[in-house]
């Protein structure tokens, strides 16, 4: 597992959003699949004031403790202040903050961003670094995406 550490300004996104648990999203009911089918249909990347539409985010934030309890993710693209009036489905912002950032192997985007959400679950139980649960985010760049051999980058808010 390949990580290192990054200080990020903050970044307002636009996108759809759902609200979950990983409780939810590990069994039957889980909606982040279908959350990103209703983004791919919503061809947000081609909308106005849309800033970089080859990076797409999926930010997780609204934690309503930690790991464990409900949160909101948001999927959509950085938008400028120009884009905010015409793109305002769901505007959320990164915060500025300390990361630390995980690199995925490469393979299958289903199974390589999961594969290292059990990394980062296990990383926090052993390490002495401190999650803040403000926004993590999940970094995809659609400009060369082959989703049956992804690399993604995991964006975590570290103290």
């Amino acid at each position: 597992m390949n990580t290192f550490t990054v200080q990020q300004p903050q970044i307002t996104i636009t996108g759809v959003s759902v609200r979950t648990t990983n409780a939810e999203e590990l069994g039957p009911n889980g909606q982040l699949s279908k959350l990103w089918d209703t983004y791919f249909q919503s061809n947000l990347g081609s909308q106005k004031g849309i800033n970089n539409p080859h990076l797409i985010y999926a930010l997780y934030t609204d934690y309503e403790s930690d790991a464990s309890g409900a949160y909101t993710v948001v999927i959509g693209h950085e938008v400028g202040e120009d884009g905010l009036a015409d793109n305002n489905d769901h505007p959320m912002v990164i915060p500025e903050s300390k990361y630390l950032v995980f690199t995925t192997n490469k393979g299958p985007v289903y199974e390589v961003v999961a594969q290292c959400w059990g990394e980062i679950w296990s990383y926090f139980k052993e390490s002495e670094e401190v999650r803040t649960f403000t926004g993590d985010y999940e970094l995809y760049d659609a400009g060369n995406f082959d989703p049956t051999h992804a690399v993604v980058q995991i964006y975590i808010a570290i103290q």
